[in-house]
């Protein structure tokens, strides 16, 4: 179990899970919906089951450059610590428990469950073909909290839709400055990502920027939704590290790229929503 855990870098769930849980409240407590621990706990194992095929998919998609990076070679598969054969295995069994649970919740979930693991299974295959995989990867965990608050709902709505527009380009930012590791090994390769399309210091550029655009997303629903002091405390706190993730991170120095990609956004995730749920509540 442990190393499936490492597999799939379980802890990673922190990025995306606290959003999908904003989406929910946002409809039971904001919306005024009932609530019900049903659709709360298949929309938790929603969204385990589909991070977990997404990054075991990807783990098995990568295999062949896994091996051929320093940085990656001690991966599981790779390493040889999980078999190829056992990793689809895992891989199906966590799609088949993906719709499956989708199937539970309601009928708008179920049909469009195909099309969420189209994207977050086809982003493993998009550092092949264009330089903006990161914003593939932001789209595919921006579908969290639309897919929860669709979950109790089972209807779109805008603030959620406007919250998806945030998660996207806040992973997409954070991934750009991750890929700086991986420049040259991409480029050797043939792979395609923003530091190797722009370089380095244009590449941490366009991380800021679309950082900014996830800034003005969120503030855009404090304001729409007439959030209180709360949720803007929430905001500030969650725009300080993202500051502070760029301060940090200089393209003639990535020692602390890990600090930033790992330790950074998931505080800011986690925070963000202990704050949102306190102004919903």
């Amino acid at each position: 179990m442990k190393k499936y855990f490492s597999l799939i870098k379980f802890s990673h769930t922190i990025f995306a899970m606290p959003f999908a849980l904003i989406g929910f409240f946002l409809a039971v407590w904001h919306d005024g919906y009932p609530f019900s621990i049903q659709k709360f706990l298949l929309v938790i194992s929603c969204m385990i089951f589909g991070r977990s095929a997404a990054m075991a998919f990807n783990r098995l998609v990568d295999e062949q450059y896994d091996k051929k990076n320093p940085r990656t070679s001690n991966r599981e598969i790779p390493a040889g610590i999980i078999k190829k054969s056992s990793a689809i295995v895992f891989t199906l069994i966590c799609v088949l428990g993906f719709i499956t649970s989708s199937y539970f919740i309601n009928w708008l979930c179920f049909f469009l469950s195909p099309v969420a693991l189209l994207v977050i299974l086809g982003y493993s295959y998009s550092k092949r073909f264009t330089h903006l995989s990161h914003f593939i990867l932001g789209l595919g965990l921006s579908l969290a909290p639309i897919g929860a608050y669709i979950a109790v709902t089972g209807q779109f709505s805008f603030l959620p839709i406007l919250l998806a527009i945030a998660v996207l380009c806040w992973v997409s930012g954070f991934d750009i400055i991750y890929a700086l590791q991986d420049e040259s090994f991409d480029h050797i390769q043939q792979l395609h990502s923003v530091p190797v399309w722009l370089g380095k210091r244009k590449a941490l550029l366009l991380s800021s920027a679309v950082h900014g655009l996830s800034f003005f997303s969120l503030a855009g629903i404090g304001t729409i939704a007439s959030f209180g002091i709360w949720y803007w405390i929430g905001l500030a706190i969650f725009t300080w590290l993202l500051i502070y993730q760029h301060a940090i991170v200089k393209s003639d120095d990535l020692r602390r790229v890990n600090v930033a990609f790992f330790t950074t956004n998931g505080i800011a995730s986690v925070i963000f929503a202990i704050f949102v749920l306190i102004e919903i509540f």
